[in-house]
């Protein structure tokens, strides 16, 4: 018996996951680009560090939860969030609107 359909199949769900994934990233970075909007318009530092603290906490706790590594879900909100303090650094600057 071959394994190439259920490595089709797999295969294609992992795209699935992969786009929802990206279009998830995609609505969390609009809702941030507001709270980017909303820091410069009141002289907000563009990076929360109790808040970042916070979040790490949180997302390892889930990632606990859900039999995901925590240590990967650290780096990967850390990715994320440095993303997010660039964007809002451009948006302070007036480089992004």
């Amino acid at each position: 018996m071959s394994a190439l359909p259920e490595l089709e199949r797999l295969r294609a769900s992992i795209d699935n996951m992969d786009a929802i994934l990206l279009h998830t990233l995609a609505e969390r970075f609009k809702l941030t680009q507001q709270v980017g909007h909303l820091k410069a318009e009141h002289d907000l530092p563009p990076s929360d560090k109790a808040r970042e603290a916070r979040q790490i906490e949180r997302l390892q706790r889930l990632a606990k939860e859900s039999g995901l590594d925590p240590a990967f879900a650290e780096k990967f909100l850390n990715f994320i969030v440095a993303e997010v303090i660039r964007h809002h650094e451009q948006i302070r600057d007036g480089q992004h609107s």
